[in-house]
């Protein structure tokens, strides 16, 4: 079973208001201040069109000259700027906020964990995930091993919000439909990304629309766009899917906010007239 969240009381459900929903398209750079900067602004912006829910990008607070500079900036849980950020950042703007990732200290000294917390509009953290599954890939000169400087979580989680149950995931998980039917039934599914180009191009948009048809729910993918520092192009294309897999609201490349709606009203209509959920027999 997923694990939920850290004590906070449950929110309360409205089944049939919109619930308005963000997610913040960034390109990071080495420097820690800087993004943060710019995510503090993004995330006025997205409270300034009515959000109430925000998602940052994976690696929100810093994308390194190299992979391994990640741990230099890792923060013992619960303690950091990040960590402050975020909790400051919630509070401030009045948004449930899912804080992409960021490095926390791991169990082996020469690795991090890639952590996505969430807080509430009080400054409240009400869950943590740490990435279970590491990003692999080469092709054409072009190559990624997480796993050489991140150690993967073990714990599906998800959290109760005013949209309803959310279900945490992080970039490279979006490719493991089985974490997904492990959270159980969920209103929303978040998934902060750093996805390349050359993987994004081919299976970004596909997998997600995917994700939210198989769980009946809406999906809000937060990514980083655009040519990085350090060489690294990520694909962009922030979106938010409706339960149907129909994409209401994408930001292409460069920074942004995607704004949309969770409509429950939709969710319960899709729900009852493709009852899929209902007829899984595994």
């Amino acid at each position: 079973m997923p694990h939920m969240n850290e004590g906070a009381d449950a929110a309360t459900i409205d089944a049939t208001v919109k619930f308005r929903l963000a997610a913040i398209q960034m390109v990071s750079t080495p420097r820690v201040d800087e993004n943060l900067a710019v995510a503090d602004r993004l995330l006025a912006e997205a409270a300034a069109q009515g959000a109430r829910l925000a998602v940052l990008p994976e690696y929100f607070a810093v994308m390194g000259m190299r992979e391994r500079d990640k741990l230099a900036l890792r923060e013992p849980d619960g303690q950091g700027a990040i960590q402050d950020f975020l909790r400051d950042a919630a509070r401030r703007h009045g948004l449930w906020l899912v804080g992409g990732s960021l490095p926390l200290a791991a169990s082996h000294p020469d690795k991090v964990l890639n952590t996505c917390l969430v807080f509430n509009p009080q400054g409240e953290r009400v869950a943590r995930y740490d990435k279970i599954h590491l990003f692999g890939f080469e092709q054409n000169g072009e190559r990624y091993d997480e796993s050489a400087s991140i150690e993967a979580g073990r714990q599906p989680v998800a959290f109760e919000a005013p949209c309803g149950r959310v279900g945490l995931s992080i970039c490279y998980d979006l490719r493991f439909p089985e974490l997904y039917r492990r959270l159980g039934v969920v209103s929303l599914i978040v998934v902060p990304s750093a996805f390349t180009e050359t993987t994004g191009r081919a299976h970004w948009e596909v997998l997600l629309r995917a994700r939210a048809i198989e769980n009946q729910c809406y999906v809000l993918a937060a990514a980083q766009g655009g040519r990085h520092e350090n060489g690294r192009e990520t694909h962009g294309n922030s979106l938010l899917i409706d339960p149907w897999g129909v994409t209401l609201a994408r930001r292409d490349k460069g920074e942004g906010v995607v704004i949309g709606d969770l409509d429950p009203v939709r969710l319960a209509d899709v729900r009852a007239s493709l009852p899929a959920l209902q007829h899984r027999v595994m």
